[in-house]
């Protein structure tokens, strides 16, 4: 059992004046380890940024035939540019916010503004999963459709497909994309989720205070 943990418990057992002490005593521990946990998860975040580069740079610089691919399919695709500037832009824009809470929760010195700062940090670890779910998803989607509209030796199997080996095609092609996108998920889940819990207990206790 912590120290927080143990003045929590005391703190039930005590007076009124022994608990306004108490209180002093315990804010400053929530907000130790809230402005610690976004401390965290701006560190994931840069983590996240630096693994995207390497897993997109790495291989293209590596392997001549893995170039060669990804040149025939994305040749002069704006979309493709545009997507890849845009998650990156999102990465950066979500690192600076948290960067911000982090900051935000580290000055207060007020139980209703340090509530207010990991309100918005839940709001924007929301938002940013979201956004990487559906931005998967349309990755996955358009990848695959221009996989098959320039990769010459996909086209060409393909354009050899009846109806019901293209329906057999597609349904692969939504599991595949469904199951990537479960896993970008759980990944999520298990990585933020466990901070978010830690935060959102140091939330209701500051609740609890304020009462």
């Amino acid at each position: 059992m912590d120290e927080l943990e143990l003045l929590k418990k005391d703190w039930g057992k005590q007076d009124s004046s022994y608990k306004k002490l108490s209180t002093n005593d315990i804010y400053p521990m929530l907000q130790k380890k809230s402005s610690s946990i976004v401390k965290t998860l701006f560190y994931i975040s840069i983590g996240e940024l630096v693994f995207w580069i390497l897993i997109n740079t790495i291989p293209y610089f590596l392997s001549d035939s893995y170039r060669e691919r990804m040149d025939a399919i994305y040749y002069n695709d704006y979309i493709f540019a545009g997507l890849t500037i845009l998650s990156y832009g999102v990465i950066l824009l979500f690192i600076y916010l948290l960067f911000k809470s982090h900051k935000a929760i580290s000055v207060t010195d007020n139980a209703k503004k340090l509530m207010e700062s990991i309100l918005k940090t839940r709001r924007v670890i929301k938002y940013y999963v979201i956004y990487n779910l559906v931005i998967a998803f349309i990755s996955m989607v358009i990848g695959m459709y221009f996989a098959i509209m320039h990769d010459p030796n996909l086209a060409d199997t393909i354009s050899h497909f009846n109806k019901k080996q293209m329906l057999i095609t597609y349904v692969i092609v939504i599991g595949v994309t469904a199951v990537f996108v479960f896993v970008i998920w759980l990944f999520y889940k298990l990585l933020y989720g466990l901070l978010l819990k830690r935060l959102n207990r140091n939330y209701k206790e500051l609740k609890k205070l304020e009462i």
